[in-house]
Order: C-alpha cells, then structure tokens, then sequence
C-alpha cells in the first residue's frame, strides 16, 4: 500500500507542475506583443547607383524626380554586364509595387521579362511628350517606351502592380539623363 500512495502523489506533482507551466507560458505569451502586419519596407538609396548607371549606359538613364515621400525607393540594381540592365523599384502610396526597368536586350525578350508577361495592347497613353504602350498581364500590368529619340537603342518599361494611372505618374516622372 506505502509504494501505490507514492505513486500517485508523483503523478498529481507532474500535473500540478505541468499545469504551472502552461500557465505560466500563457502569461508569457499574453504580454508578448504579436504584429500579425507586413514588415516595415525598408527605404534604399539609390544615388550612387544611379550614378553608376549614367556613367555607363550607352544610354540616358531614367529615374523620377518630384515624386511625393510616400513614393518608397525599395530596389535598385544596374548590371552593365547583362544589356545594360536597369531597375529601380518602388513601393507605391497605397502599397502597390511600381518598377523602372531599361534594358538594351532585345525588346521583346526584355519587355516580357520586365512586364512579367504581360501582353501588348493597342492602347497607347501620351505622356511627357512620348507614346507608351500599355500591355496589360497577369501578374504586372505596364507602360512602355520603345526605342525612343534619343535612348540610343535602349527600352524603357513602367510596370508593377500599380494601376495605370500610378504607372502614369511614375512615367510622368521620369528624367533621362
């Protein structure tokens, strides 16, 4: 009888100290902030490879000026080694995504890339004194700028997630230099 009392004192301590336990990691967890949100997007300069990029296109390179703060820079890449490739990203106001892309690739392949398969439309838009070509897609929608005056053999693309009209103002915003 003394081994059976022993027993069950043992098994009642394991589950008074198991209860403990969960309850003190429930009081843990309680005062532990959890932000289910997006994280923070992290804002990048894109100065200096901007300049880069001036230097050595063949091209004028395009990045906006005027935009509002609420336009966040979140990329920006320039390799000279494949086609001249230009990229600058940005997280729209309303949190939609909007890219610069310029490249001297061979236009359709480069389009496709950049657009992420988006296809031509007969639509065309009037904007800063230059015709782009929208091309709608699954995934990106975009403005396009086919070898215009001046761009010395290179394509320019707008695309993302964006509506038209914020692909306009990023193309709206474009300097060449």
């Amino acid at each position: 009888m003394a081994g059976m009392q022993g027993k069950q004192k043992s098994a009642r301590d394991m589950i008074l100290s198991l209860g403990l336990i969960v309850l003190a990691a429930g009081v843990i967890w309680i005062f532990i902030p959890h932000d289910d949100g997006e994280p923070p997007v992290k804002r990048v300069d894109y100065r200096v490879e901007l300049l880069t990029a001036q230097r050595a296109a063949s091209y004028p390179v395009a990045a906006p000026e005027g935009l509002s703060k609420d336009w966040k820079p979140t990329s920006v890449r320039f390799r000279g080694d494949e086609f001249e490739a230009w990229h600058l990203g940005f997280r729209a106001p309303d949190g939609e995504y909007v890219a610069v892309e310029q490249s001297t690739q061979k236009p359709s392949t480069f389009i496709d890339d950049a657009s992420q398969g988006a296809r031509e439309t007969e639509a065309t838009q009037e904007i800063g004194g230059r015709t782009w070509t929208r091309y709608t897609g699954g995934r990106y929608d975009a403005l396009v700028l086919h070898d215009a005056d001046g761009m010395k053999g290179a394509t320019t693309v707008v695309a993302g997630t964006g509506s038209f009209d914020q692909l306009g103002r990023m193309a709206a915003a474009l300097k060449l230099t």
